[in-house]
């Protein structure tokens, strides 16, 4: 994918271009530990509809930080994983879990989700 390099007027911008959206920084999350197959994705973000995920997939693997891997059964199975640009973005996503944990601590709620590592 080209980027203008006008589109960005900051470091946040461009960072939010890439993993903004309402399910990919949790499909990168999720990706984290292993590759992991579309229905596998559906069912660990039940509030993204089958359109959404489908397209904030795309949009992530467009932008060359997942990859897609179509696996030839009956039914095809799809398989997506993180490539090398999209795994330097765990410190990212670590540093949110780690923001996230504390807000949810200060409000005496306990995360739903545990730190990948």
């Amino acid at each position: 994918m080209k980027y203008d390099k006008s589109r960005f007027n900051c470091p946040v911008e461009a960072t939010l271009f890439l993993i903004g959206g309402k399910y990919k920084p949790l499909i990168l999350w999720h990706l984290i530990a292993k590759p992991l197959h579309y229905m596998e994705l559906q069912r660990l973000i039940p509030k993204a509809t089958p359109k959404m995920l489908s397209q904030q997939l795309r949009d992530l693997e467009e932008c060359g930080m997942i990859h897609r891997e179509v696996i030839p059964e009956k039914p095809p199975r799809t398989l997506y994983s993180l490539i090398v640009f999209g795994r330097s973005i765990i410190p990212v996503l670590d540093a949110m879990c780690n923001w996230g944990a504390g807000f949810l601590e200060s409000l005496d709620l306990t995360p739903a989700c545990n730190s990948k590592k």
